[in-house]
């Protein structure tokens, strides 16, 4: 029973000022357009929408009401039309909005619980007020390296799955790129929250930019910013010259230091090789060194220790060809005792990492093997690393919770654009059956647009791409019995499986249960003793020019 001027006879004063002050206070907008990865369904029954945006507006459905006759308070035209869209809106988030507890299991992953990361976010800003707090992540004793085209979202989160400690970060993005695409920053900077610690590196010789791009990347709340002075690709150090250009000007990356970290609230580093060219020695590696942190409040070096040839090499030939010096890396611990280092550059498995570690390495970052085997070098850094005590996982549940998270990409992106090759296919169809050039032109380029209009929008390039979701899966069983028929069941896969379900469910029958369920095993290893010499590989005793001239002036 309700009065005619639209308030309950059980209501008293309180209640119905409640109410009025939840129609007033909800925000007036329409529910046209996308949110959270879905569109307003139309066909939705309207007393059924409105029963399931009662809870969320606070009000409840009148005992006596009948949603079939639609009953509800009889209101002025205007305040129905207002309350009406306020209940929509909040019926539209309850409808649209994704399940807060686990996925079910799937079935070629029974008895698994998603124990790991039970509901892995979309990709996205984090707000700058819930940036972390200093010192709540342990010491980046173990990191993976900056890997174009590699260390991408999904990636991460892989690995973040097998290690909750290592540190991750992303591929290197350019300032200029990060200053001219103001409004498309979700698809270079976004990422997860379960992925920090996480750091950003950045490439650039413009201070000017340098100092925007900082900047704007604040609101994602990055854990570390780290400059990039070690890539040796042509693009980068030729004609952008940056990455390891920048070695032959300390007194620039100084300043793009200084200017970095006053644009940022978190720490800073430079990621850089023990020299570039004929600029090889020691001494001239400490003068760098020397300079940036007297200019700048860096105080975190990662050394790759081999030296970059800018012509005549790849940077794949650069990764191999010239000889690693860890002695170099190992002086700097003795040189700079007020700096921390990171050793980067041949490590290739746990037991090297932990031999580096009893050297004195106050951290070690790897690239490769951790992405060519990901599960034998991430799954010990937590325990061996870390010392933290290691819960029990295996590869069946880092599929479980890796596939929850790569459906949840492609349903709340879409699939992503069709590539060259898919295109080229489709249309080369339509050669054959229309005969006239000038009719094949015409048809296919409306076509086309026509078939790209009805795609949705997709704010991050490719992320719906259930290749590239796929990608970082494909060396998860590296040197395991039945690997090379997984790659080969892969690849046929690969060619028509939308989604990672689909994918996994075709090709996991090429492994065993008890590969599938093996938790991990550290392998014995000769590496226990890797830098046991390196002791008496170590060059002269840097002294700095302030040292000099206080000796000096002491004698």
């Amino acid at each position: 029973m309700h009065s005619h001027k639209g308030r309950w006879h059980d209501d008293d004063d309180e209640t119905w000022a409640r109410r009025m002050r939840a129609w007033e206070q909800a925000p007036r907008r329409g529910i046209s357009g996308r949110a959270r990865g879905g569109t307003y369904r139309p066909e939705e029954d309207r007393a059924v929408v409105l029963t399931k945006a009662l809870p969320a507006t606070g009000l409840s459905q009148p005992a006596t009401a009948s949603r079939s006759r639609g009953c509800w308070p009889p209101l002025s035209e205007a305040l129905w039309k207002d309350t009406a869209m306020a209940m929509r809106a909040a019926a539209r988030q309850a409808i649209l909005s994704p399940p807060l507890g686990p996925r079910s299991p799937r079935p070629f992953l029974c008895g698994c619980s998603l124990s790991i990361a039970p509901r892995l976010e979309p990709c996205r800003a984090a707000s700058s007020t819930t940036a972390p707090a200093a010192g709540k992540h342990l010491p980046p004793l173990f990191s993976v390296a900056p890997m174009m085209d590699w260390t991408d979202n999904h990636y991460r989160t892989l690995a973040r799955l097998i290690s909750r400690h290592a540190w991750l970060y992303t591929e290197m993005v350019v300032a200029e790129t990060i200053v001219h695409q103001k409004d498309n920053l979700d698809r270079f900077l976004a990422f997860p929250e379960e992925q920090h610690p996480i750091v950003l590196q950045i490439g650039g010789s413009n201070l000017e930019n340098l100092a925007k791009a900082t900047e704007l990347a604040n609101d994602y709340s990055y854990d570390e910013i780290n400059l990039n002075c070690g890539c040796p690709s042509g693009k980068v150090a030729g004609h952008g010259c940056f990455g390891a250009r920048l070695m032959f000007d300390p007194e620039f990356v100084g300043d793009a230091m200084s200017t970095i970290a006053a644009n940022c609230d978190v720490p800073v580093s430079v990621k850089c090789r023990i020299g570039v060219d004929d600029r090889d020695s020691y001494e001239e590696l400490c003068e760098f060194v020397d300079k940036v942190i007297s200019k700048s409040p860096t105080r975190h070096f990662i050394i790759h220790a081999r030296k970059a040839l800018l012509s005549g090499l790849s940077p794949a030939e650069n990764r191999k060809i010239p000889p690693l010096k860890y002695e170099y890396y190992f002086a700097l611990l003795r040189d700079f005792p007020e700096i921390k280092f990171t050793l980067n550059g041949g490590i290739t498995n746990v037991s090297q990492v932990s031999a580096s570690m009893r050297q004195g390495a106050h951290g070690v970052m790897v690239g490769r093997a951790a992405y060519n085997n990901p599960w034998n070098m991430l799954g010990h850094v937590d325990g061996e690393i870390y010392g933290k005590q290691t819960r029990y996982i295996s590869r069946r549940q880092i599929l479980e919770n890796y596939q929850a998270y790569g459906d949840s990409i492609i349903d709340q992106y879409g699939p992503s654009r069709p590539n060259v090759r898919q295109l080229v296919k489709l249309h080369f169809q339509m050669f054959i059956f229309y005969k006239t050039i000038l009719v094949l032109i015409v048809f296919c380029l409306f076509q086309f647009y026509i078939h790209l209009r009805s795609l949705p929008f997709n704010p991050v390039n490719d992320r719906g791409n259930h290749l590239i979701l796929i990608q970082p899966l494909l060396n998860l069983f590296h040197s395991e019995p039945g690997n090379s028929l997984w790659k080969r069941k892969a690849d046929s896969a690969l060619r028509h499986c939308k989604t990672v379900k689909t994918f996994l469910e075709e090709t996991l029958d090429a492994i065993s249960d008890s590969v599938l369920d093996k938790p991990v095993n550290r392998e014995p290893s000769s590496d226990e003793e890797y830098f046991a010499s390196v002791d008496s590989l170590l060059p002269p005793k840097y002294t700095t020019p302030m040292h000099e001239r206080l000796v000096a002036a002491s004698t």
